[in-house]
């Protein structure tokens, strides 16, 4: 039987206990890309990637400067001809539309959305704080003022340059807010189905398996699953009692490896219940024009 594939735990956000001896500062500590809080839990949560987080801000900035350029083009001309600006207010106001435009936008967008922003949307990220919380005022204002210098006045260098030397690439504006970019799209985990072990093929015909209790069914269910994950020595103890525990009811018990054993039992019953539900369907479907239908010479309405 081939061993299932370990979980890939990359690909979703989980939790381990991590043992209590481990220093740790008051809130939470960081191991590489996982990040542990002050319960001893850690969380594997991925980071947005270097090119993600460039798309995400080429977005963003395309949409704060056309923002600006649409006050330029049709909010200035509407003051300047009711109020009759002259030209230092005119640039003053155009200071301002620029100011709202790269600082006070991007602020509120993401205190509004939680981290958000119309290019991360795109990307799937989000900003949070280094211990994966929510970011709040001050972080939004650290990073959209470090952002005017790193952003539109070096049209980027400096983020880049930043981001390409940071293992979670962050820019200048996360190292001074305490922030990252954490990617949310969870790619859908498909659990292996596999079937009767070429061992237990002939077996198999004439198994007689019996009902067992739903939860010794979800004991094994979730052995097999994580099979793979476990040492060798914790394997084969855990595959041991289990197999004594279905033993009972299964007749004749095969002589295999009891892993073997359970994946064959598993395949089993898992067949023959689903080939009951087809049954089941057939015969549902047979009594369909019965069950619907009218009695004879009984009026239709």
């Amino acid at each position: 039987m081939p061993r299932p594939p370990a979980i890939d735990q990359s690909a979703r956000a989980s939790s381990r206990v991590v043992s209590p001896t481990t220093s740790l500062p008051e809130s939470f500590a960081e191991f590489d890309d996982t990040i542990v809080t002050g319960e001893a839990v850690a969380l594997d949560l991925r980071t947005a990637s270097f090119v993600l987080r460039g798309a995400g801000a080429m977005i963003d900035w395309l949409t704060y400067f056309g923002l600006y350029v649409l006050g330029i083009l049709l909010l200035l001309p509407v003051l300047i001809d009711s109020l009759q600006l002259d030209d230092a207010l005119v640039a003053a106001v155009a200071i301002a539309l620029l100011v709202v435009a790269i600082v006070v936008a991007p602020i509120t967008v993401e205190l509004l959305t939680r981290g958000k922003s119309l290019g991360k949307l795109a990307v799937g990220a989000r900003i949070v704080r280094d211990d994966g919380g929510a970011i709040g005022f001050r972080h939004a204002f650290i990073r959209a003022l470090t952002g005017v210098l790193e952003i539109y006045l070096t049209f980027g260098g400096i983020a880049i340059a930043v981001s390409l030397l940071n293992s979670r690439s962050k820019r200048l504006g996360d190292l001074l807010a305490g922030t990252y970019s954490q990617y949310e799209r969870v790619s859908r985990v498909v659990k292996p189905v596999y079937g009767v072990p070429v061992q237990l093929a002939q077996w198999a015909l004439t198994a007689d398996v019996a009902r067992m209790p739903d939860r010794l069914s979800r004991r094994i269910s979730q052995y097999l699953a994580q099979a793979g994950q476990l040492t060798p020595d914790t394997r084969v103890r855990v595959a041991r009692d289990l197999a004594i525990e279905v033993s009972p009811f299964v007749s004749p018990l095969p002589a295999v490896d009891p892993e073997l054993f359970l994946a064959g039992v598993a395949a089993v019953r898992r067949e023959r219940d689903f080939t009951a539900l087809q049954l089941e369907a057939r015969g549902l479907e047979r009594l369909a024009p019965v069950l619907t239908g009218l009695p004879n010479g009984f009026p239709e309405r």
